[in-house]
């Protein structure tokens, strides 16, 4: 049996702007996916995905040669459209490396993710990224030529630390950091109970025609000291800065001000805004008795999230 393992992503900084080579911060999770493959002799590749609760949300049967989707089944999503998106992944695979899975007589692969789907850390990403360590192809290609997106969900997908990440086409600019702040126990991931569409995201950034140098470079700079930040004030200053930057790019008002304004502390929204984990600030219990009250019931700690 082969094992594959890819870790979950926050990105804590430069959202959006990573895309057009903002240097940004990055955190990989201690949620993620694993993908397993059995050899086997039906001349198939019979497919199935589990959830953080061990159970089928998917299944599918592939021809082993073309990769031909013969049959699916699934009561939870859109199983064509699950199929022909791993289908393509699959395909851009082979395109990569003409000798993945030639030789192979049938395989039996799964997958397990550790974290509800919903949560929004990297469902995609963990499964590109496996599947280009199998097929042994550069991820970010795999993931360029196939899914599309800055990368920097495949580079946490792929290192055990916090990292610095700038695109840089299919060999990105990633630096390995410590990034332990003192302040950690007042940081905390809520889940806003809607999962954002990372692609409708992008192409909403996309099709935004200003100028977006400048933000970028105040972005890149922001990062730097988000790392350096000692204190926690430094650091929810520089938070609050970057939502209003981000509010000037896209035209959007920051998370703070629709959802909660009477939150005594920062509120960052993290990748796509729009839905997924904000991150915030303060006291354990104020913050879990705020959020609570409001609905908000995942709640997780710095050190329950982030793989250090």
């Amino acid at each position: 049996m082969e094992h594959y393992y890819s870790n979950g992503k926050l990105l804590i900084s430069g959202e959006y702007l990573v895309l057009d080579g903002a240097v940004s911060l990055a955190l990989p999770t201690k949620f993620g996916q694993d993908l397993q493959v059995i050899n086997n002799t039906t001349n198939v590749i019979c497919w199935t995905s589990y959830n953080v609760a061990k159970e089928c949300w998917f299944t599918a049967i592939f021809d082993l040669g073309s990769f031909h989707i013969i049959e699916t089944n699934s009561t939870e999503v859109d199983a064509l459209k699950v199929a022909g998106t791993l289908q393509a992944i699959l395909q851009m695979a082979r395109t990569l490396n003409p000798e993945f899975l030639l030789g192979a007589k049938g395989l039996t692969v799964s997958t397990h993710l550790t974290f509800p789907n919903e949560w929004g850390l990297g469902t995609s990403s963990t499964l590109i990224n496996s599947i280009a360590t199998w097929a042994s192809v550069n991820p970010f290609e795999l993931l360029e030529k196939s899914f599309g997106g800055s990368g920097y969900d495949i580079a946490c997908a792929k290192h055990p630390s916090p990292i610095t990440y700038q695109r840089n086409g299919i060999h990105p600019n990633i630096v390995a950091l410590t990034f332990d702040p003192s302040f950690k126990e007042e940081l905390f991931f809520v889940y806003l109970n809607e999962k954002q569409d990372s692609k409708e995201g992008i192409k909403m950034y996309r099709s935004l025609t200003d100028d977006k140098s400048s933000y970028i470079k105040e972005i890149n700079q922001l990062t730097k000291d988000l790392i350096l930040a000692k204190e926690l004030k430094e650091f929810e200053s520089l938070l609050v800065k970057h939502e209003t930057i981000l509010s000037q790019v896209l035209n959007i008002k920051p998370v703070k001000e629709r959802l909660f304004s009477d939150f005594n502390g920062a509120v960052k929204s993290l990748g796509a805004w729009g839905g997924d984990f904000v991150l915030v600030t303060g006291k354990e219990s104020y913050v879990k008795d705020y959020f609570t009250h409001k609905k908000y019931t995942t709640i997780l700690s710095y050190d329950e999230m982030i793989l250090a």
